[in-house]
């Protein structure tokens, strides 16, 4: 009887080892919306905004309330979910623009291809890789960028990529990601579906219009844009379904920024509006924050924290809120890594940290302190940080000097609307000391292999000295053509105060000499009118 147990045993073991080792890997797809704010979610209390498909989501998985992107605009953002390491320390702190601009900003032209990604890690497991969507690890108007296939992709279809590469219809992202979960059912796949919504220009589809022609015209455009995005995650989680994965899949939802500035800019967009047209402005661009300080290019939270979503059947919990873990962009490499199995490199080192727990619905803590370093728009009220740290419940923003600081406790005062630096000067000290000590670990120069050679040829870096006189040197000629060009950073021929001032940051008088420039009082500049000044 003792021998028939131990063989019996023996056998339950084997079979319960062999069905262990044959569980399939999960899928993974990682839809990152544009823009899209933590408010921007039915699920997250919006007034009149409806995201049934994403409100699904939440029902059936784990909605995370405490999850931050690592820069507030989209390129260096993206570069922390994809790499697992701050941004900051390729170089990039501002979106990817045109190579004159992105000199001016001491960046680089491209993410280097040889950053460890988690597409290339997944690739490397014996996955199948595709992006289709958003790319702007590059800028459109940059040759010599590498594709998406030198980052660890199989297949892509993208916008915003560099010169040479052919530009995907925006609202076909959805449809290249149905395809091909359903060509990849059989084996395991890793997808990024980097949506447009709800991103400059507003492009909304007309059935999306009409839907929403009982609201105001502002709030009518915002709506149809953001139902767009939500039936396209629709259609991605019944492609799951339709393919027979969804059970093994894994599926995030996030943004990389908070909500745009409301602008005043409608745009040459029509009622009916389709993708072939140029689109509305930012005057529709009225998302929500939920309540968060700040929007896109801030650091204060509602430029950095924003949805995130989990679906995992049989793994995340469903309908839970996760509001005590500080997920973070950085987290998504070694986490998902770790849901694949998927041993990483003795000498990666990821800013993030496994919370695989997490997602599983353990009460995790995080261990390591966050950074955010950003470069760009610096304005009252909530643009002037140039740096931010959290550890713990305790977020510190302060200027590059550190000459002015602000303290919040996230887990009590998530709006940051009490600076309680003055009571606790000891956590100021501590937090400041961390963010300058981090900081003066980032380069301070560009990586040549991630230049344009073409498009940074033409443009001169230190002017040359003057001949031997006493006579100033005559100034360049200011080439208006070139400059309107490098400042319309969203290609609609028009410049809005907002690029003007992003184009010559630090100049004096800006806004005075936008009304010079503006002829009919507008606020806007034409291309005529900024190339053909008055008088000139």
């Amino acid at each position: 009887m003792h021998r028939l147990f131990l063989s019996g045993l023996f056998v339950l073991l084997i079979v319960g080892s062999t069905a262990h080792a044959a569980a399939p890997r999960p899928n993974v797809v990682f839809i990152f919306a544009d823009d899209w704010g933590w408010g921007d979610l039915s699920s997250h209390g919006h007034p009149w905004l409806k995201t049934p498909h994403l409100d699904r989501l939440a029902r059936e998985g784990t909605d995370f309330h405490q999850f931050n992107v690592l820069n507030p605009v989209c390129s260096p953002s993206r570069t922390a979910a994809m790499t697992g390491m701050f941004p900051s320390r390729f170089g990039i702190h501002q979106h990817f623009a045109a190579p004159a601009l992105n000199l001016a900003r001491n960046m680089p032209d491209w993410l280097d291809a040889r950053a460890p990604t988690v597409a290339r890690f997944f690739q490397q497991a014996g996955y199948r890789t595709a992006h289709f969507g958003k790319w702007h690890l590059t800028s459109r108007n940059t040759h010599g960028a590498p594709a998406p296939t030198a980052y660890g992709f199989d297949e892509f279809a993208v916008f915003n990529g560099g010169a040479e590469t052919v530009s995907a219809d925006l609202h076909a992202t959805p449809e290249n990601a149905v395809k091909f979960i359903a060509a990849n059912k059989d084996r395991p796949f890793f997808l990024n579906v980097w949506l447009h919504e709800s991103h400059l220009p507003h492009v909304p589809t007309k059935a999306s219009l009409e839907k929403w022609k009982h609201l105001d015209e502002q709030k009518r455009v915002y709506a149809a844009v953001i139902t767009d995005g939500d039936n396209a995650v629709g259609r991605v989680l019944e492609a799951l379904k339709a393919a027979g994965v969804e059970q093994n899949t894994i599926v995030i939802f996030s943004s990389d920024n908070g909500p745009e500035t409301t602008g005043t800019d409608k745009g040459k967009g029509r009622p009916d509006a389709e993708t072939g047209g140029n689109g509305f402005g930012g005057y529709y661009s009225v998302g929500s924050s939920g309540g968060l300080r700040g929007e896109k290019r801030s650091l204060f939270e509602g430029g950095v924290r924003v949805p995130f979503l989990v679906r995992w059947p049989g793994h995340t919990p469903a309908g839970a809120i996760n509001n005590t873990t500080a997920f973070t962009a950085v987290d998504l490499l070694p986490t998902l890594c770790a849901a694949a199995g998927i041993t990483l490199p003795s000498d990666y080192r990821s800013d993030g940290e496994n919370l695989l727990a997490a997602l599983t619905g353990q009460p995790v803590r995080r261990t390591r302190p966050i950074f955010w370093e950003w470069t760009g728009k610096a304005a009252e009220p909530d643009w002037w940080p140039r740096l931010a740290v959290r550890d713990g419940d305790w977020k510190l923003a302060l200027t590059g000097d550190a000459q002015r600081v602000a303290l919040h406790r996230l887990t009590t005062d998530r709006a940051e609307a009490f600076d309680v630096a003055k009571d606790h000067p000891e956590i100021v000290a501590r937090l400041t000391q961390l963010a300058l000590a981090w900081k003066a670990t980032l380069p301070t120069t560009v990586d040549p292999s991630c230049i344009s050679t073409v498009d940074r040829t033409a443009v001169p870096t230190t002017p040359t000295a003057p001949a031997a006189s006493n006579a100033p040197a005559a100034k360049a000629p200011v080439d208006r053509a070139a400059a309107f060009t490098r400042m319309d950073t969203n290609h609609d021929g028009i410049l809005t105060l907002g690029e003007y001032i992003a184009g010559l940051k630090g100049a004096p008088n800006l806004d005075q000499r936008f009304k010079n420039f503006d002829k009919n009082g507008d606020g806007k500049l034409s291309r005529e009118e900024f190339v053909t000044p008055s008088g000139k």
